[in-house]
């Protein structure tokens, strides 16, 4: 143990380890229930917050991740040695009688709805069941571990509302709808706290784009939701790379960056602030502008500083009066040839400031991209969407009873009660959260009929039973795009 707590394998050793994927005080609340406790029953909600709706998105990849391998002997040891000398009583027995039981393997079932459906708030979304007798705790135990799931769908939900507002934008003032999932880029992975948060965040970014230089996030994407390629990127300049050339020289790393990347209907980007971005802006014109137009590609300018709403609208009439613009159907301009990309000081506020000054300026949203860093993956947190999951049922002996909190110093902070699901209406796609067993269907007339059980089991005691692509997601969340 002293050898394996040393350096990032045993910490990586330890993490794997389900046992201690979770609170403190969740070891010892197996002696605070009823005794004659024999099944509980858990949901995850969105209590409101920033977004009316959540695009639920990331279950799949923390069950792949951290529920389909089985608890061992050895995962026992470890967690009783820690909880030992913690200061928390352990139940060995029971974490025992999950090896022996049901080798290793956590007897749960786990309903969701479907990854893409987008939700309104206060309504549930996961459920966690377990009716073993002698670990039905289970259902409370794992609440650390699958409660993160608010991060993916925090993600995910802003992504979803920032594609509604370029696409807005898109419809009024541009001819072309087809650029859409790739306007805003993924800035974000050295903004997150850990490689975890960079794949988790950067895969859920991408069910609404499908531009990203988060490598982590991808490659999680690819891997955990069944892509060969979820999104993609193309050659650009930091400023390293154009500063080591010296300012005498500013001018020989933009003719570089061109020479080596610009080809007929490739994409290059190039940061352009480092020394003096008007001066740049001007060189970009005049001696580069040759070399740009020859290319064949298109040339995206970076400025990385400055008021972001100012600087984008100073970039776009610099380019015009060298490269020139056209109208399109919506009376608005189009720069020939170039450009611009602002990844400075982007946050769902500034977004929508920008496009909303671009369009009072006559120019379309063709003409810019966005890449967003630490607001999109970090200035988050569970109470942006007020996630919580919370107990709502547990069977004593052979009866299940509902259980809910209701705190008079805080309404909002009331749980919901009993065995739940959510329903989805065949007609008008609303959605509403019920109570197990459903009721069977009455007449057609009561409108009853219309009404069907929305969540699915995804996962039950150590097997995931749905395997959904980034593509099955993506086609769900925007199937209703207007």
């Amino acid at each position: 143990m002293a050898n394996e707590s040393s350096g990032f394998s045993g910490v990586s050793s330890i993490l794997s380890n389900p046992i201690l994927n979770t609170d403190s005080y969740k070891a010892s609340h197996y002696l605070q229930y009823p005794p004659e406790a024999s099944a509980m029953f858990s949901y995850i909600e969105s209590r409101g917050g920033r977004y009316d709706c959540t695009l639920f998105f990331g279950l799949q990849m923390l069950i792949k991740e951290y529920l389909c391998r089985p608890v061992t002997a050895a995962m026992i040891e470890q967690a009783k040695a820690f909880f030992s000398a913690h200061g928390e009583p352990f139940n060995e027995a029971g974490w025992r009688h999950i090896v022996e039981r049901h080798n290793g393997y956590l007897p749960v079932r786990i309903r969701a709805v479907p990854e893409g459906s987008v939700v309104p708030t206060h309504n549930v979304l996961v459920t966690v069941e377990c009716d073993d007798p002698q670990v039905f705790w289970l259902a409370s135990y794992l609440e650390t571990m699958l409660l993160r799931v608010w991060y993916p769908i925090t993600v995910a939900t802003q992504s979803w509302h920032l594609r509604k507002t370029i696409r807005a934008y898109l419809t009024k003032t541009s001819d072309d709808l087809t650029q859409l999932p790739f306007k805003l880029h993924d800035f974000g992975a050295r903004g997150v706290s850990s490689a975890e948060s960079a794949a988790i965040g950067g895969a859920a970014h991408l069910v609404s784009f499908m531009g990203s230089d988060t490598v982590l996030g991808v490659v999680a994407a690819n891997h955990y939701y069944n892509e060969s390629m979820a999104a993609f990127s193309v050659p650009a300049a930091e400023h390293s790379t154009i500063t080591s050339w010296g300012r005498e020289r500013e001018t020989d790393a933009y003719r570089n960056m061109i020479a080596k990347f610009a080809r007929p209907g490739a994409i290059v980007s190039v940061v352009s602030d480092s020394y003096d971005l008007y001066a740049a802006l001007k060189v970009w014109g005049t001696d580069l502008k040759q070399a740009v137009l020859e290319s064949g590609g298109t040339l995206v300018i970076r400025p990385d500083s400055g008021d972001p709403q100012t600087i984008v609208l100073q970039t776009l009439h610099a380019l015009e009066a060298s490269f020139g613009s056209a109208l399109n159907s919506k009376g608005r301009r189009v720069l020939n040839n170039v450009r611009v990309i602002q990844g400075d000081g982007v946050n769902p506020d500034s977004l929508e400031g920008i496009l909303a000054a671009m369009d009072n300026a006559g120019f379309a949203a063709d003409n810019i991209v966005f890449g967003m860093g630490g607001a999109l993956l970090q200035q988050i947190n569970r109470d942006t969407q007020r996630f919580a999951m919370k107990c709502s049922a547990i069977r004593l002996g052979d009866a299940w009873h509902d259980v809910s909190k209701d705190p008079v110093t805080d309404m909002t902070k009331r749980s919901m009660k009993g065995r739940l699901t959510l329903l989805r209406n065949r007609r008008t796609g609303d959605y509403r959260t019920a109570t197990l067993p459903l009721a069977p269907a009455v007449d057609a007339d009561s409108g009853e009929a219309d009404w069907e059980d929305a969540m699915i089991t995804v996962f039950d005691s150590g097997k995931l039973l749905v395997d959904v692509s980034l593509s099955e997601i993506r086609a769900r969340a925007h199937a209703h795009e207007a």
